[in-house]
């Protein structure tokens, strides 16, 4: 299944991978491939993770404090946000 991602959702990966340079050099590398690992699993078992509201669901990074937030669609699998685990915790919920 594709997984497509909501911009703002785009943004917030960028923007963590800077951060994450910016304080240790290729730890935002780190993080990425972090993030493409734990998306990998996703695109494997979608349902795997249970849910955190009527239509999303959030698979845990292992390494670091992030979350994805997801949806499963018809043809896809929409990425709503890459939420940091320690901010607000449904900050993400007016995306959908």
């Amino acid at each position: 299944m594709k997984i497509n991602f909501l911009e703002i959702a785009q943004i917030e990966l960028d923007d963590a991978i800077e951060y994450y340079n910016y304080e240790i050099p290729g730890l935002g590398d780190a993080f990425l491939t972090e993030v493409l690992s734990t998306l990998d699993r996703i695109g494997e078992f979608p349902e795997a993770w249970h849910h955190i509201s009527k239509r999303s669901r959030r698979c845990q990074t292992r390494r670091f404090p992030y979350g994805i937030i997801y949806q499963i669609r018809e043809q896809e699998i929409l990425i709503v946000a890459i939420a940091h685990l320690h901010r607000k915790p449904d900050y993400w919920k007016g995306r959908i």
